[in-house]
């Protein structure tokens, strides 16, 4: 890529050195494939720990009655951001914001675990069917 159409800022944020910084979190496991697990202006960073959002999603969808979900950070003055949960559940279906913090938290590390659920009709949607996560994170 040799840069954005009349867009020589953006450009140069994306194009450093010769690499291109796509904001992708990965990781390599031992037969050395990539994986990648997140974004990085999604990370949330609680105290001095990094949170991906992802991961807590991954346990979300394992929750029968939830159809859509994402997690943003939400702003804290003491710790920075805490994890928070948007939720759209499958049709007719009830649970509480305990149960699914219950849940979701058993199986986190606590300073992943989620501090809040909001349960919405619909979440923002792309063109392309993902979340608009910074809509709700400026909300």
């Amino acid at each position: 890529m040799k840069g954005y159409w009349q867009k020589p800022r953006e450009t140069k944020q994306v194009l450093q050195d010769g690499w291109l910084l796509t904001g992708d979190i990965a990781h390599m496991d031992n037969q050395g494939y990539f994986y990648i697990t997140d974004r990085k202006k999604d990370l949330i960073k609680y105290k001095d720990y990094s949170v991906y959002p992802r991961e807590i999603e991954d346990i979300l969808y394992e929750h029968p009655k939830i159809k859509l979900c994402t997690v943003v950070g939400k702003p804290d003055a003491f710790v920075g951001e805490v994890p928070k949960a948007y939720i759209v559940l499958k049709e007719d279906a009830e649970v509480t914001e305990k149960q699914i913090k219950d849940f979701v938290n058993q199986k986190l590390a606590p300073y992943k675990a989620i501090r809040e659920v909001e349960f919405r009709p619909d979440l923002p949607l792309s063109g392309a069917g993902k979340v608009l996560k910074r809509q709700l994170k400026d909300q």
